[in-house]
């Protein structure tokens, strides 16, 4: 009887403990999905408060001290920057430096002198900028937050240049010369407002200076107006500058958010939007823009309209562009990132083909390229291309008051671009 009792009591204890084995076990086990969740958690917000670490540290760097803040109505903050502390004079080679005097205007064989005054939204108040300060748009944290990296911000996506259907997600409708030395161009580019239908995608019209391999080390100089809600966050046709001198993969930006373009001019906001727009069946409003070589110095200078100089290139940003472009295109651009499965809708120009003409599709008119001499000359061994006609197409002409001129653009994804 004893014996029997003594196995019961050695059984039970034996289970107990096995028992309290388990649920050890179990606890251990909870308390380290506990700790794993907890660290993943505080992961996340630590990677998040890096990022915006990051964010404020380039908007630091980018917005400099102002003497005067303008508010644009489009919802633009404009902000007079003395001319030395803009974002150029970060560049090691310009640290301590004070812009250029203007360049000696020269008149040039073939100039023409019929371009209307620019205008941007944020000074239809009357507001501007004083003497020796320059207007800059300000870069606000949404506007970096919503590009894909902050590294990333004001650059265009790594891409090949291509002349040909497979321009990795960016499709053209342009005009180009090469096979010559160039040392500047000149165009007058009708103003749109094209919807753009991703947030990532991109419509622009623009001049392009080119020179390179199209490589790794492809050197360009671009201006014109653009439309990109990841960049400004709307839809408002911008005026835009950009260079590069690696096929866009570490160096040059858009506009002044980097060290690069020295801007001279206090009357124009590079960056800002244009107005008015060009309208169907309506009003045409053209931009005026021409790039030329400086004689004396090298630099590449941006100019406006009827001669306003908004500012320069430093000629020691390049490697093949130091001496003189070998290739100029015209015309216009957008990102494809078939977002939708499809083509995307994102129109190019005015959204309409250019078989519609005058006030209906978008041009360019007196295209110009600019010689050793710094005279303007018309183009010769033309080339035209439309990567993908059905979606974006073009047509080149030439006549007495508008020279060599073009039509461009379209709607995008449509019956005959699926």
């Amino acid at each position: 009887m004893a014996s029997s009792s003594s196995f019961s009591s050695a059984t039970i204890t034996s289970k107990f403990i096995g028992f309290l084995f388990l649920l050890s076990l179990q606890l251990d086990l909870l308390l380290g999905s506990a700790i794993y969740h907890k660290n993943q958690t505080s992961f996340r917000p630590n990677r998040e408060i890096q990022k915006l670490r990051r964010v404020e540290e380039y908007l630091r760097r980018i917005n400099k001290p102002s003497i005067k803040t303008i508010h644009s109505p489009d919802g633009d903050v404009i902000e007079c920057v003395p001319s030395h502390l803009q974002p150029a004079f970060d560049h090691p080679q310009l640290r301590g430096q004070k812009p250029l005097d203007l360049p000696e205007k020269r008149s040039r064989a073939n100039e023409t002198t019929n371009e209307e005054s620019f205008i941007q939204l944020w000074s239809l108040s009357g507001e501007s900028c004083p003497i020796g300060s320059i207007p800059m748009r300000r870069t606000t944290k949404t506007d970096v937050l919503r590009a894909r990296s902050v590294k990333r911000y004001g650059r265009r996506l790594r891409k090949p240049i291509r002349r040909d259907s497979s321009g990795g997600g960016h499709e053209h409708a342009v005009v180009f010369v090469n096979g010559e030395q160039y040392y500047g161009a000149k165009a007058s580019i009708n103003v749109w407002a094209p919807r753009v239908t991703d947030a990532y995608e991109f419509s622009l019209s623009q001049i392009w200076l080119i020179s390179g391999s199209f490589g790794h080390d492809l050197n360009t100089i671009e201006a014109g107006w653009q439309v990109s809600p990841e960049l400004y966050g709307d839809n408002y046709p911008r005026f835009f500058t950009y260079w590069t001198t690696d096929a866009y993969q570490a160096t040059g930006c858009y506009n002044l958010l980097c060290s690069g373009f020295v801007q001279t001019n206090n009357k124009i906001a590079i960056g800002a939007a244009i107005s008015p727009r060009s309208s169907y069946n309506g009003r045409q409003f053209d931009l005026g823009l021409m790039i030329w070589k400086d004689p004396k110095h090298g630099h590449w200078w941006l100019e406006l309209g009827n001669g306003l100089l908004v500012g320069y290139w430093p000629v020691f940003l390049f490697s093949h562009l130091r001496s003189h472009a070998s290739m100029v295109q015209f015309g216009g651009e957008v990102v494809n990132s078939r977002s939708s499965g499809g083509h995307t809708g994102t129109q190019m120009g005015s959204g309409h083909f250019a078989n519609e003409g005058f006030e209906k599709a978008a041009y360019f008119r007196n295209l110009q390229v600019v010689d050793w001499d710094n005279n303007l000359l018309p183009l010769s061994n033309i080339h035209v291309l439309a990567d993908h006609p059905a979606c974006y197409n073009i047509r080149q002409g030439k006549n007495n008051v508008w020279g060599t001129y073009f039509y461009y653009g379209g709607p995008g994804r449509n019956a005959r671009c699926p």
